[in-house]
């Protein structure tokens, strides 16, 4: 299905307004794509679990953990029940495009770290590069990428597929990559008894959803904002007791302020180097500038959402969880400032609005 073409900054067939610039817009630009509240809500987690383990550990008088574990299915769920069959249909067409995209999401962010595995094997910071390269095996974001190429002027419907694609496809494959380096790593691992968890508490949650669409779907939409912050409350109760278990068994001694420093220039280095790489590839194939946005802003981004749920089925040690959300935490927010300001920026130089977006 193809859309009006808009022509990025290096079209010389493109036409030129005044730059449109206010803090207004850039704060609307950032909590549309999600970086509102919940982010600095997610730091706050972070340091109560460092402030009160037990709150996280404890079983009595009722299990956190547990519970997480039962939002976890109900994200799923929700998420299949918003699942439009006809907005994926919509998309089908652009295969090229969809190609591009999910070779970026889940075989070139990988193969960009597992040569710098050898750097840290045997290191303290082992563990951090497991945690990167779980972010590299984790399928693309839902919403962001979607805003990001509406403001841009890039094709929606195929952002739309890609996106939601991604996110079923990650359920499979992310499991599959963590299995060559979780098995190997550590005896604990069982990647039948993962896989089943994963088909109970995500697949078949997932799948309910999609049949049940037809039926509820319109409701999930009437109600999507109140779905989204059931959602975002789940996210963070997994980070709490994730956070927790790290905490108290002393995980995150002998890293300090400046290690996580280093982390965030690696994470945001990786989002450039993945987007410069997708945008040379795009250009390679001649795909229409809308194309080309959406392949950028879609094949360059990572779900904290999935992130965070699928770490509590995949790592059978829950005092490692909170070390291996540590990069996910930290790309999800730079992504969405570098993107955000790129998205603006293709905006402006194209005549398009930002604010009216």
């Amino acid at each position: 299905m193809s859309t009006p073409q808009t022509p990025l900054p290096d079209d010389p067939n493109r036409q030129v307004s005044k730059p449109r610039f206010s803090v207004r817009s850039v704060q609307e630009l950032l909590v549309r794509a999600g970086f509102d509240w919940f982010l600095l809500a997610l730091i706050g987690m972070i340091v109560l679990a460092w402030l009160w383990p037990e709150g996280g550990i404890d079983r009595e008088p009722v299990s956190l953990g547990d519970v997480a574990g039962v939002g976890v299915s109900l994200i799923f769920f929700f998420y299949g029940l918003r699942l439009s069959p006809e907005k994926l249909r919509a998309g089908l067409g652009s295969w090229r495009l969809h190609l591009v995209v999910q070779a970026s999401t889940f075989l070139l962010f990988p193969l960009l770290i597992i040569p710098l595995q050898g750097f840290f094997e045997g290191t303290p910071y082992e563990l951090l590069w497991l945690g990167t390269f779980y972010l590299a095996a984790l399928p693309s974001t839902v919403s962001s990428s979607v805003v990001m190429v509406s403001i841009a002027g890039g094709n929606i419907p195929a952002a739309i597929f890609n996106a939601s694609i991604s996110s079923l496809v990650g359920v499979f494959i992310t499991p599959l990559w963590m299995g060559l380096y979780l098995t190997a790593g550590s005896g604990d691992f069982d990647m039948g008894q993962v896989m089943g968890k994963l088909v109970l508490q995500v697949l078949l949650p997932v799948t309910l959803g999609i049949v049940l669409h037809r039926y509820w779907g319109g409701f999930a939409e009437r109600n999507r904002k109140q779905l989204r912050l059931s959602d975002q409350v789940i996210i963070l109760l997994i980070v709490y007791t994730s956070f927790c278990e790290s905490f108290a068994r002393d995980m995150f001694s002998g890293y300090g302020i400046g290690n996580l420093l280093l982390l965030g220039l690696a994470m945001i280095g990786l989002f450039f180097l993945v987007y410069g790489i997708v945008y040379v590839i795009s250009r390679s194939m001649g795909f229409s500038p809308a194309d080309r946005i959406t392949a950028i802003f879609c094949g360059s981004k990572k779900s904290l959402v999935h992130g965070t749920v699928m770490a509590k089925v995949l790592f059978p040690d829950a005092d490692m969880v909170g070390l291996m959300l540590l990069p996910i935490m930290i790309y999800h927010a730079l992504q969405l400032l570098a993107s955000s300001a790129i998205a603006q920026s293709i905006a402006r130089r194209s005549g398009l609005s930002v604010a009216n977006e």
